[in-house]
Formats: C-alpha cells, structure tokens, sequence
C-alpha cells in the first residue's frame, strides 16, 4: 500500500517510516495520522520478521513540527467533536507507544508539537545536532495535548517539563542530551546510519526478550515496585521456556553466532 504522506521501507528486519510531507515541515495534516496508524497497527504490528522501527522526517528541516496551522486555523470545532478527535490522536500514539518492538526516532530536524509528542512515543531519541525540540503550544493559546504533558514529565522530570511548556522555549539537541530527552546527538549524515546501526543491534538479540523487556519496563513505570516486579517475573518465566533461550544457550556454549526465530 502506498500512503501520501509518509513512505515505508522494510531494510530486513527494519522498517523505515519517513514522514513525507517536507513542503509543510513533515506536519501531522493531511492523512498523515491515518496514515501512521495504518502503518504502525496493520503493517509493522501484522509482520513477524520486523524486529526494529526507525521514524524519520524526509528533508533536514523538519523531524516534524507538529499540527499543521494552516490546516487548522480556520477550523472551528464543538467541544464533543475536538475530544473525540483527540481521543483518537492518543489511541494513535499509544499505540505507537505499545507496539512490542523497539521504535527509534531519527530527529533529523524540528521537532515540535506533536512532533515532539510522536518522538517521545519512540524507545530511543537521536537528535542531528542542528535539530531543535519544544512544545509550543501555549504561544498558540492551546496545550500540548498528544500526550505532552504526561509522558514529558515522566522522562526528564516534572520541574524541567514544566519549564519547556510553559515558556514554549525551542532547546537545541546538545540541551536535549544534557536533559535526558535524547539519547545521542550526531551529525546530520550520520543520523539514519546510527539510527540502523542501533537498530540492527537490537534485532540482533532474541526478540522474545526484547519484546518483553520492552513491556516491562513501561508497564513498571505505570505502577508501584511491587507490581514492576511481579510482571517481570511473569515475563521471565515466559522466555525461560522459550526456543529462542535454548538456542541462545546452545550458541553461547559452542560459541558461535544463535539463530533467532522469534519462538
């Protein structure tokens, strides 16, 4: 399936989503949010063989700078109609958000908004180093409302999340870094290659374990120690019966390279 505003590309066991929409700076308009979700909850969660996903913005202006204004502007909208609208959006991101393998933003450039928000639905963050992250909806007299404000504060803290929405403030990737809202920063060209590489690390290892290494921690972080810990000993109980445990057990003795398969 083509879409018109983003372009899929499976590279083996990686699929590159690119937000394709570069005359308006990559922005969630058009069917862009149809679009992802189409990709993320019917190709990507429907295909055994991805076990990494990088997002990308096409261009080196813009990761993606969020709603698309222009679309927006003249737009008047009931309160029903927005809630429902944006009760949409979340169920989108979270789903992003919960798809069980590791996703990767490649921040090429802006990213803010809802850019921002898409990007912190990733599991890791690498920023070009011209790139700038904000959100700035309170200059527009509206909020971060894609999930900002609560998945913001739970990464870098609620003080420093608090003081990027209310002061609506564009941080350069190097402050991103510094606050633990990136994970690495690198040249422009060497973004999707360290993007890959990182990608091709990860599904390298048992997908099994990386799957639910990946729900235990986020579940964990929604509920008490107690609770974090018990579902990870359900998860643990899960891969030690696993194919894939024996045969990385079997590799690591007769030293040699294990062959994955997911089961």
């Amino acid at each position: 399936m083509n879409y018109d505003t983003l372009q899929l590309d499976i590279n083996g066991a990686i699929a590159i989503v690119t937000l394709n929409r570069p005359e308006r700076m990559n922005t969630l308009g058009g069917s862009m949010k149809e679009d992802l979700h189409h990709v993320f909850t019917e190709r990507i969660r429907n295909d055994e063989s991805i076990r990494a996903v990088v997002i990308i913005g096409t261009g080196e202006r813009a990761f993606c700078a969020g709603a698309d204004i222009k679309e927006r502007v003249s737009r008047a909208l009931t309160l029903p109609a927005y809630h429902a609208g944006q009760k949409a959006t979340h169920q989108l991101f979270s789903a992003i958000e919960a798809i069980e393998v590791p996703v990767i933003a490649a921040i090429n450039g802006v990213a803010l908004g809802g850019g921002l928000e898409l990007a912190l639905c990733a599991d890791l963050r690498i920023a070009a180093e011209h790139a700038k992250l904000g959100l700035p909806e309170a200059r527009l007299g509206a909020l971060p409302a894609a999930g900002g404000t609560q998945r913001l504060p739970r990464m870098i803290g609620t003080a420093l999340a608090k003081q990027l929405m209310f002061t609506c403030e564009h941080i350069t990737a190097a402050r991103a870094l510094s606050i633990g809202l990136v994970n690495e920063v690198v040249p422009l060209t060497d973004l999707l290659p360290r993007a890959l590489e990182l990608a091709n690390q990860i599904s390298a290892n048992a997908p099994l374990s990386i799957r639910f290494i990946k729900q235990a921690i986020n579940q964990g972080m929604r509920v008490d120690l107690e609770s974090g810990l018990e579902y990870e000993r359900y998860a643990a109980a899960i891969v030690v019966s696993s194919e894939d445990r024996k045969e990385g057990m079997r590799a690591f003795v007769e030293k040699r390279t294990p062959q994955f398969q997911g089961v």
